[in-house]
Order: C-alpha cells, then structure tokens, then sequence
C-alpha cells in the first residue's frame, strides 16, 4: 500500500510540475509574439509613462528598406522591415562609447558571451568600432540594462532580452545599421 502512495504523490507532483513550467510559458510570450509591431515599448513602466508618438516615430532620414536604426539622443531603435516600416522599437542602454552618426553593417554575431563589461551577455550584433572599441547590441542574461560607465570604454549598447531576442532574428550579419544624433 505504501508503494502505490509514493507512485501517486510522484504522478500528482509530476502533474503539479507540468502545471507551473505550462503557467511560466503562459506568462513569458516568445521573442516570436513579443516581435509584433509595437507602438513603443511594452515594458513594465508601460502603464506609468507610455512613449509619446514623437519619441517613437521613426526618424526621418534613416535610409530606405531592411534595417536597424539607433538614435543616439533618444536612446531609441528601431527595426524596420523590407517595405520601410518599423517593426519594432524599443529604449536602449547606450554604451560610453557611441559610433558617429553614419551608416553601417552587421559584421559579426554571438549568441552567447561576455560582455566587454565583464557581464555574460547574449544575442550580440556588432556593427562598429571606434578607437579599437567594437561596438554592438546586446542583452544582460541578468537583464540589466545600466546607465554608461564612463570611466570604462566599452561598447555595449544593452536592451532588455525580449529586444535583443527580436534584434538578433532581425540583424544576420551584412544588415544595415543607421545611426543617427
């Protein structure tokens, strides 16, 4: 008797399991639904300061077709697709080290490394260096996304993981990056 009761208690916390792992999935969508065009961000200070139209509108003058766009000033990017359209847009970390205003190109790509900060990282896309510093996208698998330190040169510019995720689907290696001020 006592055998068919630790089989059952097993089924039952076997079920149990199932029941969380299915909620947890339930409760974090993929990158593949959170890649849906978007008006702005969709982050937990969504409700308490949505992005006006004018931070989010695609900057005029950013190049035509498939590309990702980084506005400097407005620690903002954008990934628009083929027909010109952005996809997606989403506030960034920038890095203490910024590229110029300028037109370039995903160069290489990690799915998984350290970060010139000494933060594990994924989903990396670089496209620049500036005085030696290789510049890039990429995500803290801690999700932080901190304010610049200045005191270190680095290149990082970090987003949440949702953001990297689509950025990584959206940027093979050769995509144009455009960079504005």
């Amino acid at each position: 008797m006592a055998g068919l009761t630790a089989a059952a208690l097993a089924v039952i916390g076997f079920f149990a399991y199932q029941a969380s792992a299915a909620q947890d999935r339930a409760e974090r969508p993929s990158a593949a639904q959170t890649a849906k065009p978007s008006p702005g961000d969709e982050g937990d200070d969504a409700k308490s300061h949505a992005p006006s139209k004018k931070e989010t509108a695609l900057p005029s003058r950013s190049g035509e077709g498939l590309r990702v766009v980084y506005a400097l000033e407005r620690r903002r990017v954008w990934l628009v697709g083929k027909d010109g359209k952005a996809t997606r847009t989403f506030e960034v970390a920038p890095s203490p080290v910024s590229p110029q205003p300028g037109t370039y190109e995903v160069t290489s790509r990690s799915s998984h490394v350290k970060g010139s900060d000494g933060v594990p990282v994924e989903n990396v896309v670089r496209f620049a260096s500036v005085d030696g510093v290789t510049i890039g996208f990429s995500a803290a698998l801690d999700g932080s996304t901190p304010d610049p330190d200045t005191s270190r040169r680095t290149g990082g510019i970090r987003e949440k993981r949702e953001d990297g995720e689509a950025l990584w689907l959206h940027a093979p290696i050769g995509t144009r990056v455009v960079v504005v001020s």
